[in-house]
């Protein structure tokens, strides 16, 4: 048995398709998580939110369909589909839908 989960294998397919928005909510969904890193899509409904928190690891968040909003340090960044941005472990940051927002996350942490 394989590390990922919750995702077809050998085939072509559209992260954004993989997890579907919800009203009111953030929807996530694990792809492979273990000691060293972790993947997960998310689905945030527009105004809905994670709060400021840190990792342990570094976060690598692509935005994969609508506009989010990333904080860290208390500065906000704005993604759009297609753009990424690394939230350094240890710091604090916060994830806000814009608008309906998907995104692929995936924290990498250090042994």
């Amino acid at each position: 048995m394989g590390i990922m989960k919750n995702i077809a294998q050998s085939e072509v397919l559209k992260l954004k398709d993989q997890v579907a928005y919800q009203e009111g909510q953030v929807v996530s969904k694990t792809l492979a998580q273990n000691v060293c890193m972790s993947i997960t899509l998310f689905a945030f409904d527009k105004d809905e939110e994670i709060s400021t928190h840190e990792s342990d690891g570094d976060a690598f968040v692509t935005c994969l369909d609508g506009v989010g909003e990333v904080t860290i340090d208390g500065v906000k960044y704005e993604l759009h589909e297609g753009e990424s941005i690394v939230m350094p472990a240890k710091r604090p940051h916060a994830v806000y839908g814009k608008e309906q927002f998907k995104m692929l996350l995936v924290v990498v942490f250090q042994l």
